[in-house]
């Protein structure tokens, strides 16, 4: 059998840490339920990350950067306008039904933001705002630079959120 390298085993803990923290959130999640989760030591853990923070931190950045690239690949070659609207808003639709655990992670990282800042730590709030950053101009430039298409496909997609995080179905669900 194979062994599995350290890389790999990070990207299993990352892939882990997205599942535990989006369900229970930062407070909530214990790096043993982690660990539990890739079948490895809390020790092994923190050979790989720091803290529990560093953990945190990766999967907050893995989770934008899944739903980043979800739409820049959706939209890869459209000039803007409604095809581009439309594929990214189906490629989120697909990405949020299939892997949950994207959005909730990144609505764990926005509730965490305040709490963290209160106590003097701003890390997750700039790696929120970078993260958050990133995925607006990827849509906006996808869009044709349109700032208020723009602010609409996030304002419905919000929306979309909020009812996907507690459990109502989606407009064209209903």
């Amino acid at each position: 059998m194979a062994r599995i390298g350290a890389q790999e085993r990070r990207e299993s803990v990352i892939r882990a840490a997205v599942a535990e923290f989006a369900c229970t959130g930062y407070h909530g999640t214990s790096t043993a339920a982690i660990a539990q989760r890739v079948g490895v030591t809390q020790p092994y853990l923190f050979r790989l990350f720091p803290d529990k923070r560093a953990m945190f931190v990766a999967a907050l950045v893995r989770s934008m950067d899944d739903t980043r690239l979800a739409f820049e690949r959706a939209a890869d070659g459209m000039e803007g306008g409604e095809h581009a609207l439309q594929a990214m808003t189906n490629a989120y639709a697909q990405l949020i039904s299939t892997r949950p655990e994207t959005l909730l992670m990144q609505m764990q990282g926005y509730a965490t933001v305040a709490a963290a800042e209160a106590r003097g730590d701003d890390l997750i709030g700039e790696v929120v705002r970078a993260g958050w950053m990133r995925i607006w101009e990827t849509v906006h430039l996808s869009l044709g630079a349109d700032a208020e298409e723009t602010a609409s496909f996030f304002a419905c997609g919000m929306l979309g959120n909020t009812l996907t995080a507690i459990g109502l179905p989606s407009g064209a669900e209903r």
